[in-house]
């Protein structure tokens, strides 16, 4: 049995293709010495039991979002109004990371995506997709799964 040698052309074209992954790998990175946390897996709708309290909604100030954690997933919830409450899963979209709460903005510490905490929409990339909605509803004063 005889191997075959690279030609040329294969042995630039892989070599750049090495080159450029690591590249790309490396300006994605958090950086060296960052201990950022980072999902599993990505919770949405459907994914969570039904009837889990998630907080008070006194708990959360009216335009503003508290991290959540919800059947061992991260989460974020949103006080948009008095009376209502939305939750997102925490994990951003981009790459895993999970989003942190800054007054009305969910902010994913890793490459600077933002979030609308009442919406979930990205407000700032390199994110692309919006945060899955986990449904919610308040009961009794208390924001509970849907």
């Amino acid at each position: 049995m005889t191997a075959e040698l690279p030609t040329r052309r294969t042995a630039l074209t892989t070599g750049a293709a090495v080159a450029t992954g690591a590249v790309a790998l490396v300006a994605c990175g958090p950086g060296p010495g960052t201990d950022i946390p980072r999902a599993a897996t990505p919770s949405g709708p459907g994914s969570v039991p039904a009837g889990i309290t998630v907080a008070s909604l006194s708990d959360i100030p009216v335009g503003q979002a508290k991290s959540v954690t919800i059947d061992e997933k991260e989460a974020v919830v949103a006080r948009p109004t008095d009376t209502t409450a939305v939750c997102f899963s925490a994990t951003c979209t981009h790459q895993g990371c999970i989003v942190k709460p800054s007054g009305d903005k969910l902010d994913c510490p890793c490459h600077g995506s933002v979030f609308n905490a009442m919406t979930g929409a990205v407000e700032h990339g390199p994110a692309r997709r919006p945060l899955p909605a986990i449904p919610v509803k308040v009961d009794g004063g208390k924001v509970v799964t849907a």
